[in-house]
């Protein structure tokens, strides 16, 4: 279990770091827009008050709390998962990422009513009209790597 939190804690501070970094080091909650890399990184402010790339977003002040509980209740599933069913590392470090990027964006919700995305990518022609954040990358790497890495001590006996 020292691995799910210390992978856990790791990407809350990333994340909590970051946006504490470009909003106010950068200032970026007063410019909204910081070419970093063109076309392939720039920051660009997003307060998300949805799910992913928005979506629900600007409803009721109700759903903040709903996605904050739902992320609350995902949490702790995957910390019992973790505890009852993962044994290979690499899972227990997933489980982590998400568990650290859950926190982080709920942080987020409970403080500012709403996600705060800055990562914006674009390559190849294609322009990325969405931003993200690093939260959301663990989240996505942390679900990755249970799907192709967890296993149960059933499957290890």
């Amino acid at each position: 279990m020292r691995l799910v939190f210390f992978s856990a804690a790791i990407w809350f501070a990333l994340d909590q770091g970051s946006k504490y970094g470009v909003l106010y080091g950068l200032n970026l909650i007063e410019r909204w827009h910081i070419e970093v890399m063109p076309p392939l990184l720039n920051f660009h402010l997003g307060w998300n008050t949805g799910i992913n790339f928005g979506l629900f977003g600007g409803g009721p002040e109700i759903m903040r709390w709903v996605l904050i509980g739902i992320a609350a209740v995902i949490v702790g599933w995957l910390l019992y998962w973790a505890k009852t069913g993962l044994t290979r590392p690499i899972a227990l470090i997933a489980a982590g990422a998400v568990i650290g990027g859950a926190l982080g964006n709920s942080l987020d919700r409970t403080i500012h009513g709403a996600v705060i995305d800055f990562l914006n990518m674009s390559c190849c022609g294609i322009s990325n009209p969405f931003a993200f954040n690093v939260a959301d990358v663990g989240i996505f790497a942390g679900a990755f790597g249970l799907i192709f890495f967890a296993d149960s001590r059933a499957e290890t006996a």
